[in-house]
């Protein structure tokens, strides 16, 4: 008997049917004499109704009150589950984070989990109810409401796994596992059966949208066996683990990850002295920008070009901050592109591979691409492009790092 872990995202309980199916899912699970907890998110497009519903009163709703009205999203779909499973004569139970006590901080709509008591649940499993628990969403020390942040009922789903030690946790998702590269971009795209915890983090952050950041960081951190799968297709799905196996067949690199929401600014002529760097990205740290690559030149006249790329949100608010600062350092010009995207090759398999970075620039070079910004860590090389090579450069790259899927016959 395993005790599992399941998180289904919006679309999987988007309608009262989807819902009835996912309590089809689950019945079987418990048929085959598994305990289950199972964590839900809201109605797909919900919170975005709530949160409309909140700046029809306010343009900057109040955080706290926010997170009161989006909270309840959830609180529906676990009494829909545990009412859809009671019918199909499985004894089930719903909690919102208040309930089973997911314990965060205060910080309104982005709080991280502290702490979780896991005895309700425990008493409930051993009863044999199947624990329905409402994702996204917990209490702070002062009994306020609080709520994890966009995706967060994967983090509830890992933090339950890691609390209650359960041997998997399952994301149910509208995709059927973790792919070599987006396959709308890439036809022959591949599903991975398999991918470790830092390949999936960093193709995360680097802008594969499949998992939250937090959660795949969770994950890690508490080694809790991850696995995708998709709602209503049956299928292995891919597992996320801490095991790099050693194997004839690894591939060097794992996946292709990409990125168009990137911008980029240069502050150019600005005298090259010490501490230089922190009078530059100080006053963007300050103003709650978050740098992604950075690329310093220094010329021959004792002056320095600085480069770095922001969220192409954040473009227009790091554009004035650092125009600011332009005039301080008596620079002599800021420029700024929107107009890129990054794209990232990673995979373990080059810690013990040489030359995957000459590999990369030579496919891109072949296609005319030129790279502007290269950025490298022990797992990934990333580089910054104009956006409107992308999708070669993505296809390109999944072909000469050999992950297309073999041609179908007849195609």
């Amino acid at each position: 008997m395993a005790l599992i872990v399941q998180k289904f995202g919006g679309t999987s309980v988007g309608t009262v049917e989807r819902i009835e199916q996912v309590a089809d899912k689950v019945k079987k699970f418990r048929e085959a004499g598994d305990d289950l907890v199972v964590v839900l998110s809201a109605m797909s497009g919900e919170t975005n109704r709530l949160i409309d519903l909140a700046k029809q009163i306010s343009d900057q709703p109040v955080p706290r009150e926010l997170d009161v009205i989006v909270s309840t999203g959830e609180q529906v779909t676990i009494a829909l589950l545990a009412m859809a499973l009671m019918k199909r004569g499985v004894p089930a139970v719903s909690y919102t984070g208040n309930q089973v006590r997911i314990l965060t901080d205060s910080a309104h709509n982005k709080a991280r989990i502290l702490q979780i008591d896991d005895q309700k649940i425990r008493g409930d499993l051993k009863a044999g109810k199947v624990v329905v628990v409402a994702g996204f969403q917990g209490v702070d020390e002062q009994g306020n409401i609080t709520t994890l942040g966009r995706g967060g009922s994967d983090t509830t789903g890992v933090a339950l796994a890691a609390a209650l030690k359960a041997d998997e946790c399952q994301i149910y998702t509208d995709v059927d596992g973790v792919y070599t590269t987006d396959p709308r971009v890439v036809s022959q795209a591949q599903r991975l059966d398999k991918i470790t915890f830092e390949e999936m983090l960093e193709m995360a952050s680097l802008g594969s949208k499949v998992l939250q950041i937090r959660a795949v960081e969770f994950a890690g951190k508490y080694s809790v066996p991850l696995r995708v799968l998709h709602s209503f297709q049956e299928g292995p799905g891919t597992l996320i683990t801490i095991d790099e196996e050693e194997s004839m067949e690894q591939p060097i690199i794992s996946g292709i990850a990409f990125n168009r929401d990137e911008a980029k600014l240069t502050i150019r002529g600005v005298p090259d002295t010490p501490g230089v760097a922190f009078k530059i990205l100080g006053p963007i740290s300050a103003a709650n920008i978050e740098v992604d690559m950075i690329v310093q030149n220094v010329s021959h006249d004792n002056t320095t070009d600085f480069t770095f790329t922001v969220h192409r949100n954040d473009y227009d608010k790091a554009h004035k901050v650092l125009a600011t600062t332009a005039q301080e350092l008596n620079a002599r010009e800021v420029v700024g592109d929107t107009n890129i995207a990054k794209v990232s090759i990673v995979g373990v398999g080059m810690r013990s591979h040489a030359g995957v970075a000459s590999r990369m620039f030579e496919a891109l070079a072949k296609e005319s691409i030129n790279i502007q910004m290269i950025s490298t860590s022990e797992i990934k090389v990333s580089v910054v492009i104009e956006e409107k090579y992308l999708e070669l450069a993505v296809r390109a790259l999944h072909t000469a790092f050999e992950l297309d899927a073999p041609a179908r016959q007849g195609e």
